[in-house]
């Protein structure tokens, strides 16, 4: 019993027949002009002239239904007063993309720009028209019935104490017998205009999701959107993991330096501190940029460091007290968009893990530019027989820690290949190949 009587006591049951309402209420604006070729067919009788109507009626309720912005309003509509989860259209909340972004799963050179949401086909298409359609039509449907039986709930108690009590409408006439009995019948009228509104508002919650819903193209681009945006976020970890990090570690070994040296060699001193703030205010530039990314604000130019930065890096781990012998040949100047991009975080990663865990002497590294691939190695000492470690194979890297995990996770997604293992007794070895896919 509580059950059914549930649905009339919710809320959300009358603001869907609100809902409703207004819906019809929004297309009366369209019957004068529904009317006109009616008025200019005046011999017609009077039957096709009411159907002529109602048809010039439909069809302009289903053109209005065909705008992309009557569908946006619709689903935010239905999700407030329907209370129906539906999702926002595709691309309606897509941020644009900022110069100098990359979500870093394309090789060679890369526009900045999202692609465009798929077109919707015919059929889904013709979704909006139909919902907008039967929105009307329920909405009229339940203005009308409830109407009538709202204003007969009302006016039937009024004539209690006569002998008979009734209703006139339309040509229509309904008697009840007087006392109590025109009360039962007005309270039954009212219970009848709550279920007439119970119901108009079930039809339009279950029509919702398959008209007003994502069409399979539509999911398919949401699904796209959220991809996007997760390779984003991914991306932005990445290179905040390998700004900050490198930055930390160097910075401690420079700051080491600059102890050790300020009373004998002022100059060397001075020089580390110096490269200390170069590195962290570039640190603090990408950190205020994924921070304002990550808030959703409008984030400025994304900070870019590329194969161009490389003898700035390599200037960096000379002012940390390590030697550095570059081994550089081909075009590097030819590698643009995210592939430099991400070979100038590649060498960062691999030279920070090299000064981090090294056990001094020079760091080799070889970058060679060739038609076909950017080839990429970091050779450092290691503390003890290289030997004891394993070799990872292309894309397998120890679970702990973010680095070299990262860094597998960036070559995957350029379809690289990447070995990090012993390169002989005393030495670790990285080498990552990129593909190079020429532009047209």
């Amino acid at each position: 019993m509580m059950r059914g009587i549930r649905p009339l006591l919710r809320g959300s049951t009358y603001s869907g027949a609100l809902f409703a309402f207004c819906g019809a209420l929004v297309s009366l604006p369209l019957l004068p002009v529904a009317m006109l070729p009616a008025l200019a067919w005046p011999t017609a009788p009077y039957g096709v002239r009411i159907g002529l109507v109602l048809l010039s009626w439909a069809a302009l309720i289903g053109v209005v239904g065909l705008a992309r912005a009557t569908r946006r309003v619709l689903i935010a509509d239905a999700r407030r007063l329907l209370r129906v989860p539906l999702p926002d259209p595709a691309g309606a909340h897509r941020p644009a993309s900022s110069p100098g972004t990359s979500t870093g799963t394309s090789t060679g050179t890369s526009t900045g720009t999202e692609p465009a949401s798929p077109a919707p086909a015919p059929a889904a298409r013709w979704r909006t028209p139909l919902w907008l359609l039967l929105h009307v039509a329920l909405g009229w449907i339940g203005a009308l019935a409830s109407g009538v039986l709202i204003v007969a709930g009302l006016t039937l108690p009024g004539n209690w104490l006569r002998a008979e009590a009734g209703l006139s409408l339309f040509g229509w006439s309904v008697r009840v017998a007087g006392g109590w009995a025109s009360w039962v019948v007005a309270l039954g009228c009212l219970l009848l205009a709550a279920t007439v509104c119970v119901v108009v508002t079930g039809a339009l919650r279950w029509a919702a999701p398959k008209l007003l819903g994502p069409s399979s193209a539509e999911r398919l681009a949401l699904a796209a959107e959220r991809e996007l945006r997760l390779a984003e976020r991914n991306r932005l970890a990445h290179e905040l993991h390998d700004s900050i990090g490198h930055t930390l570690t160097a910075a401690t070994i420079q700051a080491a330096v600059a102890g050790e040296v300020l009373s004998a060699d002022p100059v060397a001193a001075r020089a580390a501190m110096r490269s200390i703030e170069e590195s962290t205010r570039a640190a603090l530039e990408d950190l205020d940029y994924v921070l304002g990314a990550l808030r959703e604000e409008k984030a400025g130019t994304a900070p870019t460091r590329t194969l161009a930065d490389l003898p700035e890096l390599l200037d960096r781990l000379r002012h940390a007290g390590a030697v550095v012998e570059p081994e550089l040949s081909g075009e590097l100047a030819q590698v643009h968009g995210t592939l430099s991009r991400a070979a100038y975080r590649i060498l960062q990663e691999g030279l920070t893990n090299a000064l981090r865990h090294g056990a001094g002497g020079p760091i080799e590294v070889r970058v060679a530019a060739a038609s076909d691939a950017l080839e990429i190695d970091v050779i450092n000492r290691t503390g003890g027989r290289a030997s004891t470690g394993k070799s990872a194979g292309p894309g397998a890297f120890p679970t702990s820690g973010h680095g070299l995990p990262g860094l597998a996770e960036r070559v995957r997604l350029l379809h690289g290949e990447v070995e990090a293992g012993p390169d002989g007794p005393r030495h670790w070895r990285l080498a990552v190949r990129l593909p190079v896919r020429l532009s047209a």
